[in-house]
């Protein structure tokens, strides 16, 4: 089978270089022929022909080397960190365009990668900054006799470090990701249950969020959670470890975005295959703008619609939905943003037991 683009193109430089080798031929040929009519010395010529063949070869040369030599000044400025140069030959329809295309999709992917570590610094240090400063005025305070290390004082230093503990949860979980050395292991289980269980952890959490911080008072006890199964005695196949995280990961998003007294709720249903699963997660927030669809489970993104964030909400590290974004596809499932009057309605689907990818 021939590969797309490995046949000879109208304006490839295959094309260009056998046109060269042909326009050459004919011009020595018709010289010869002149030649031969005018009794004119081979000698003078064989001169001409040298030359007219040299000033094509030149020119042609030129339109082949010149695209080359600014991909090598891209090239060297990428490698020296300036990822904002790109190659102006991307429209060619030649090998040397699709090597600029390349190149340019090179700098996009390498500037990216830039700007996430950059957001990666930038965001950690905010989310450490907060828990650690409150931790280290809890202790100073005993450690200076102006409170007391009593159970409430630890209770308040406990919640510190927990939240840190979460934070570095959320990085290991994104080393995994990034290094692919997670497995899958999967199992049949009751989803009533299960996301019962996931649910009762979010409240629970919740009940602590009660510490204020840089952000704000994190206090959202107010958000009702719902759980809707049907049939109640659904079953699915899938890595509980894994589900759990993509579950707690929108519940999490969909409260920090609700409005006061709001209303978040879980929807499960039977997949189209055997023991496969469909989730959504609907919210009663300020929903997604269509242009920001495609980019809310990336890395970091935050969302740029006003006040994202519901009363009370830290924001968080943009972590979460990147995170269950990679653990539906450990399960070759899918996971987007869909229509909703109101709000935002998260759409999951696990193949159940189909094969998973990675």
């Amino acid at each position: 089978m021939t590969r797309p683009g490995s046949g000879l193109r109208p304006f490839s430089v295959k094309a260009k270089l056998g046109t060269l080798v042909v326009v050459s031929v004919f011009i020595t040929t018709g010289l010869l022929m002149v030649a031969v009519r005018t009794r004119t010395e081979l000698r003078f010529i064989t001169v001409f022909s040298v030359i007219a063949t040299l000033l094509i070869t030149q020119f042609v040369a030129h339109g082949l080397t010149a695209p080359l030599d600014e991909m090598t000044t891209v090239a060297r400025s990428i490698s020296h960190g300036d990822y904002t140069r790109r190659v102006s030959g991307a429209g060619r329809r030649d090998e040397l365009g699709d090597l600029a295309q390349t190149i340019n999709r090179m700098a996009d992917d390498l500037e990216a990668v830039d700007r996430h570590r950059k957001e990666l610094v930038a965001n950690v240090s905010h989310e450490l900054r907060t828990p650690i400063a409150a931790l280290r005025a809890v202790l100073e305070n005993v450690v200076d006799g102006v409170s007391s290390a009593d159970p409430e004082t630890m209770r308040t230093a406990l919640k510190q470090t927990e939240r840190l503990g979460g934070l570095v949860e959320t990085l290991l979980d994104l080393s995994r990701l990034d290094n692919g050395v997670v497995t899958l292991k999967a199992r049949r289980f009751e989803v009533w249950p299960y996301l019962s269980g996931v649910l009762k952890e979010a409240n629970l959490a919740a009940s602590h969020r009660r510490l204020p911080s840089g952000s704000g008072n994190h206090t959202r006890k107010d958000v009702h959670l719902h759980l809707d199964v049907s049939p109640p005695e659904l079953t699915a196949h899938a890595d509980a470890e894994r589900l759990h995280q993509v579950v707690a990961n929108l519940v999490d998003n969909a409260v920090k975005h609700s409005p006061p007294h709001g209303r978040v709720t879980v929807l499960a249903r039977r997949g189209v295959g055997p023991e496969s699963l469909a989730l959504e997660i609907l919210d009663e927030g300020p929903g997604i703008p269509e242009s920001e669809r495609h980019r809310v489970f990336e890395r970091f993104n935050r969302g740029e619609v006003p006040s994202p964030h519901g009363p009370g909400s830290d924001g968080g590290t943009g972590l979460g939905l990147a995170i269950a974004r990679w653990a539906v596809d450990l399960h070759g499932g899918r996971i987007g943003v869909a229509e909703s009057a109101r709000g935002c309605r998260i759409q999951v689907t696990l193949p159940g037991t189909r094969q998973p990818r990675g």
